[in-house]
């Protein structure tokens, strides 16, 4: 009796205790997060620039969510939060139907029959622009080509958006900490750093795809410029005491839109007529004052060349400035070390010219 008693205790205790014993045991799995719906997508955009990790005229998917803008292409995704838009705004253009390809198939028509087709190989392009700010507060701005119509869809999509977001591109430049001005900055000094600064687009009326596709390729000119320290964007902000050698403003005077659909209908007039022109008034100076170059600065897209790469040709000038002004600095500062030095360690290379020879002097 006392074995069937214990026995009946021993099932109580497991059919009571066990089941619970084990659902504790059990580790209760994360739910997944539902991805943001899309409010708007693009399965045939082509990223032109500026957007981060993706290459210039990659071809894929783009996606306006409640929470990011997303390119997803052959290479990988890449995304920038809804909260950092500070602008959006759209364009068009017309250009030639299968770009290159397209140039190529009329330049074999015989009998000058590929300048009469492009009268009618070409088709309209959108052009979205999306200008944001890193986690460093620095501005940037991305350029899309989409099919006809849709940059449109896009803009109106974007009130559907959590955040506010302005329906047309910047006209001010953003507010910045003024870098060159900050108290005891010569001491500290980034040796061959730049910033450029948000360009001033008052004086004439520019789409806001030119107005990006000039900063991003100007920035990307200055970094690759040979010896070139950091490149710093307007708005930059890591925590830190910012303090570039120079500062590069830039400000439009001239624009001049042009129409690559009229250059190759013109043939070899196309160099002369119907050309895409920017014109800037450009100043570099640095951060002692002994710097202080003004110059202006002029971009021109001829022939049958996409009219945005307008804004590539204008960076070009800049950044042989900026490039000028280190390797001047490199010969002073090496004429200086040479001055400085004892005379016992001076040398001099021959000059037939003036009857020099290599020597010491002592």
């Amino acid at each position: 009796m006392k074995i069937l008693s214990a026995s009946i205790i021993l099932a109580l205790h497991v059919g009571i205790f066990v089941p619970s014993l084990a659902s504790a045991a059990t580790p209760k799995l994360d739910q997944p997060t539902a991805p943001a719906t899309a409010i708007w997508q693009s399965t045939k955009a082509e990223h032109i620039l500026g957007f981060p990790e993706v290459k210039p005229h990659n071809k894929g998917t783009l996606t306006f969510s409640s929470n990011s803008v997303t390119f997803s292409g052959k290479a990988g995704t890449s995304s920038i939060d809804r909260k950092d838009v500070t602008a959006v705004s759209s364009g068009n253009q017309k250009v030639e139907i299968w770009g290159m390809k397209g140039r190529v198939l009329r330049a074999v028509m015989p009998n000058g029959s590929g300048v009469a087709g492009a009268m009618f190989m070409h088709h309209r392009v959108d052009m979205l622009t999306v200008e944001y700010r890193d986690k460093q507060r620095a501005i940037h701005g991305a350029v899309f080509f989409l099919p006809a119509h849709q940059a449109d869809q896009a803009l109106q999509s974007f009130t559907q958006m959590l955040a506010p977001v302005q329906t047309e591109a910047l006209t001010d430049p953003p507010v910045r900490v003024e870098l060159a001005t900050v108290p005891n900055c010569q001491d500290s000094v980034e040796p061959r750093s730049v910033l450029l600064a948000a360009p001033n687009w008052e004086h004439t009326d520019v789409p806001a795809a030119y107005r990006v596709l000039v900063y991003e390729h100007v920035i990307d000119r200055l970094r690759l410029t040979q010896g070139a320290g950091r490149v710093y964007r307007d708005g930059e902000n890591d925590g830190h005491k910012l303090c570039p050698q120079y500062t590069i403003h830039i400000s439009v005077a001239a624009f001049k839109t042009g129409s690559q659909v009229k250059r190759a209908i013109l043939g070899p007039a196309g160099m002369f007529v119907g050309t895409t022109q920017m014109t800037f008034d450009t100043a570099l100076n640095d951060a002692s004052g002994s710097v202080d170059l003004h110059k202006q600065v002029k971009g021109t897209t001829r022939g049958e060349s996409e009219s945005t790469n307008v804004a590539d040709s204008v960076a070009k000038s800049v950044a042989k400035q900026y490039a000028s002004v280190l390797k001047e600095t490199d010969k002073r500062a090496a004429t200086q070390a040479h001055t400085e030095a004892p005379s016992s360690e001076r040398h001099y290379t021959s000059s037939p010219a003036l009857g020099i020879r290599g020597s010491n002097l002592n």
